[in-house]
């Protein structure tokens, strides 16, 4: 969409009626005000974004429209009418989809089951399927409604957290974060999709932390900082960096490169791992070979679901390898060692799914600071020492800014953005001789995954060896010393980020690289 169309759009938007209109809208928690008055409107057909720093409230606003929240004061007009949204069941029958940035889906469930679950007019099983193939392929995010949920990737748990909402033909539909795990490509067909939705009246309100995303689809801004608005904007008319100073309220922080302390040494070493997939959704890996050395950074690119998640889990511990000198941490056979032992190493993790795996939800962010730290004298005789932890805590929530009422918060209580900059800063302030980070700023806001990119580089500066996986290219070519990209689980030759381009690497993730899947078929 073009400059033009928008202004056509934004001409047609000022005079519509509102199809959704917040006046006072407000939401007190015991540690924060996290809504405080807010106004806003969004006409039929107005792809509006909701713009602001991780915290800022935006996820709680969005959760009021949809029932999931009820406001402290305000009111909320559907359609210029008053009413009460008293839960999602009620906002789905007046039209309102959400899509989650925290995936609602119960793992156990096939993809048809979990949006059946959703589903107010029942269908037989075998009917949904065919209307989940026939949506979920007409808007370029096919999904295989029997596949188990626990089966799917990051990204295709996206998938179905989307098509749960398209498939019920919303008036309004809520996005939160909705491409944080999507490939490029995926992001330029959804962008159609929402487009054709806008041009068939339907309403989008629209979160993301991706400016160059918000200024090429939306046409218009609501900004909140500290849970009050304090602009609105056209996009298109705006620059990435005059948004952000919009959000944030500041110029953006800019990452920057110093010499690394390099010894040479490898901290990484995987030696021919091959592994055949434990079920007929994974990918199996055929022949990895790389090392990781002391003092950089060591890039993975590919689209999801070409073998990450077995190779993250192979280097990590939750898959012993058949030779313990498969894989060589600091030095020493690691393939037959479980997490804990491999952290013993030197080895720090940031997992891709941070609820779940990087964060039990249950516990505060004191204890859940405990999970991976507690080897380093933080228990003493099967006693945790209690003051120590909290100290080591409260410098996790300063150093990484993490907005939240305290340590002793459920983990849950943060925002997405804030739980990532936790479990992110947990990891790099242990200092290890080898970090492992998946997606580490998935749904982090700009000011924040500059500050965590810029402390990676830090800490590969003092010698650390990290390893990113990430689907990010442009993070991928600002942090890194070298690249390398997995397709259908084999792994490409290793490039220096200074020799190549995204051009180049983009044709690489579809496989077509020395040694890749594509030429082996050739």
């Amino acid at each position: 969409m073009d400059s033009n169309d928008l202004k056509v759009n934004n001409s047609t938007l000022a005079g519509a009626a509102p199809r959704l209109e917040l006046r006072d809208m407000t939401k007190i928690y015991p540690s924060v005000i996290a809504n405080d008055s807010i106004d806003l409107k969004v006409a039929p057909g107005e792809i509006h974004a909701v713009l602001g720093e991780n915290g800022a409230g935006k996820s709680t606003l969005m959760k009021a429209i949809y029932g999931v929240v009820k406001p402290d004061r305000g009111e909320i007009l559907w359609e210029g009418k008053q009413l009460d949204i008293i839960n999602p069941a009620y906002a789905r029958k007046l039209g309102i989809g959400m899509v989650f940035q925290h995936f609602s889906l119960f793992e156990t469930l096939t993809v048809a089951e979990n949006i059946s679950l959703a589903m107010d007019n029942k269908n037989d099983m075998e009917t949904l399927c065919e209307e989940i193939i026939t949506v979920s392929e007409k808007y370029g995010l096919p999904l295989d409604p029997k596949r188990m949920v626990h089966s799917l990737p990051v990204g295709l748990r996206q998938r179905v957290e989307i098509v749960r909402c398209l498939i019920q033909k919303p008036k309004l539909l809520i996005m939160d974060e909705p491409t944080s795990v999507l490939t490029p490509q995926a992001v330029r067909k959804m962008f159609e999709t929402l487009r054709k939705l806008s041009q068939e009246g339907c309403s989008i309100l629209y979160i993301s932390h991706k400016l160059d995303e918000i200024q090429e689809l939306c046409h218009t801004a609501t900004i909140i900082r500290a849970g009050k608005v304090t602009g609105y904007a056209f996009p298109a008319n705006e620059t990435s960096a005059s948004l952000a100073r919009m959000m944030i309220g500041k110029e953006l922080p800019v990452c920057t490169q110093d010499n690394p302390d390099l010894d040479g040494k490898n901290r990484l070493e995987v030696r021919c791992l091959c592994k055949t997939k434990s079920d007929q959704f994974g990918t199996n890996l055929n022949d990895i070979s790389f090392t990781v050395r002391s003092g950089e950074i060591l890039g993975i690119a590919g689209i999801s679901g070409n073998g990450q998640r077995e190779l993250t889990n192979a280097v990590v511990g939750e898959w012993l390898t058949p030779k313990p000198d498969d894989i060589l941490i600091c030095g020493k056979p690691a393939g037959h060692l479980d997490p804990g032992q491999r952290r013993k190493l030197g080895l720090g993790f940031v997992p891709e799914d941070r609820l779940g795996r990087g964060a039990v939800p249950g516990m505060n962010l004191m204890y859940n600071y405990l999970l991976t730290t507690h080897h380093h004298n933080l228990i003493k005789g099967g006693l945790i020492c209690f003051k120590k932890a909290a100290r080591f805590a409260k410098e996790c929530v300063s150093s990484f800014d993490v907005k939240c009422g305290g340590i002793e918060d459920q983990i849950t209580s943060l925002s997405g953005g804030n739980i990532q900059k936790f479990i992110t800063g947990r990891e790099i302030l242990q200092n290890p001789d080898l970090i492992v980070m998946s997606q580490p700023t998935w749904g982090v806001d700009v000011g924040a995954a500059n500050v965590i990119r810029q402390s990676i580089i830090d800490l590969r500066n003092k010698g650390t060896a990290v390893m990113v996986i990430s689907e990010e290219l442009d993070e991928l070519f600002e942090i890194c010393d070298r690249l390398m990209v997995i397709a259908k689980g084999h792994l490409s030759p290793s490039l220096n980020v200074c020799d190549t381009t995204k051009e180049e690497i983009g044709i690489w993730m579809s496989g077509m690289f020395p040694g890749g899947p594509v030429e082996s078929m050739n």
